[in-house]
């Protein structure tokens, strides 16, 4: 029969074959089978220690896979609801490729032209901010657009 520690790492081992978690994201799932905080830490802590866990990996691969569709802004703030420190976060966010690229590549497949009209430069831009594009990136990519 195995002991609970060894039931918990069986389990985190589980959800470790489907995709990456944050150290957070996989505490928050394995709390509710573990006896104790401690035991949970530990277990984390030694999952760390094998590279079967760990949050660099995590945040670089979830800005690259979302890096396609949202902007720094919004990945930023995914990759903080899931635990990641902003450290982490700074040195992933590049490997999303280049901000003003993805929002030109976005809004050419999503609008196309130009805005003909106030109000639809207006819809562009709020689409664009909320996919999480910088006003920087916007401006850029809708003024090349005017030209």
């Amino acid at each position: 029969m195995l002991d609970s520690a060894a039931v918990l790492r069986v389990a985190a081992l589980r959800l470790l074959t489907r995709r990456d978690h944050s150290r957070a994201e996989l505490k928050a799932k394995l709390a509710p089978q573990a006896e104790s905080a401690e035991q949970l830490d530990a277990v984390l802590d030694r999952l760390v220690a094998e590279r079967l866990l760990s949050d660099d990996r995590y945040a670089v691969q979830r800005a690259s896979a979302r890096g396609q569709r949202y902007g720094n802004a919004r990945l930023r703030q995914e990759l903080r609801q899931r635990g990641i420190s902003d450290e982490t976060i700074a040195d992933a966010l590049p490997e999303a490729g280049d901000e003003t690229e993805r929002c030109r590549l976005i809004w050419q497949k999503k609008f196309g032209r130009p805005p003909e009209s106030p109000e639809m430069r207006a819809k562009q831009v709020r689409f664009l901010q909320y996919r999480g594009f910088s006003g920087d990136a916007i401006r850029r990519v809708i003024s090349g657009a005017d030209e």
